[in-house]
């Protein structure tokens, strides 16, 4: 996974939880979380788009 091991994820998240507090991580994980599923969708439509924009020019 990224060449993280088990003690670099969990250095990060106590960096985490110093810089944000445990109250903002859920919210912080939940806009991620947005983030990569929105990406996903726009690379996965971007071929549909192209396919329908070669259709519309013939």
């Amino acid at each position: 996974m990224f060449g993280f091991g088990m003690p670099e994820l969990v250095i990060i998240l106590v960096i985490l939880v110093v810089i944000f507090g445990p109250g903002k991580l859920p919210q912080l994980g939940s806009s991620l979380g947005g983030a990569i599923r929105n990406f996903k969708k726009a690379a996965e439509g971007e071929p549909e788009s192209i396919d329908n924009e070669q259709h519309k020019k013939n």
